[in-house]
């Protein structure tokens, strides 16, 4: 299976008269989520080898674990996920906050490999 590209680059915009939108995917094989973190509650620390994830911060503020790097994500902050990337987002936040993931690839729970978990999985 050929590894997606980061596809940040490829993200079409078009300004309308009525304002404008941006459009991440077109006619590819994607799966598309919002994660909802609670406040200092974080995602297990995980790979899987059948996707990559586009991650875009609707709201609140994250850190983000990518591979051997930590750094904060705020709203509209774009982050790209390799397959086989390790990778965790953690709501560093005092409320609630939001994360577009679009997955490009083959989705299966069952392709996660948990590395840290914090729930015991």
């Amino acid at each position: 299976m050929s590894q997606p590209s980061d596809p940040r680059g490829s993200i079409f915009t078009s300004q309308r008269p009525w304002g404008g939108f941006e459009q991440f995917t077109l006619n590819e094989p994607t799966t598309v989520k919002i994660i909802t973190v609670q406040p200092g509650q974080r995602l297990s620390l995980q790979t899987h080898e059948q996707r990559g994830e586009l991650w875009q911060v609707l709201d609140g503020t994250f850190e983000i674990t990518l591979d051997d790097e930590v750094f904060p994500a705020a709203k509209d902050d774009r982050i790209w996920v390799a397959r086989g990337a390790r990778h965790r987002m953690h709501n560093t936040g005092e409320t609630p906050a939001r994360i577009l993931e679009i997955a490009y690839g083959t989705f299966d729970e069952d392709d996660i490999v948990r590395i840290e978990d914090d729930y015991q999985r």
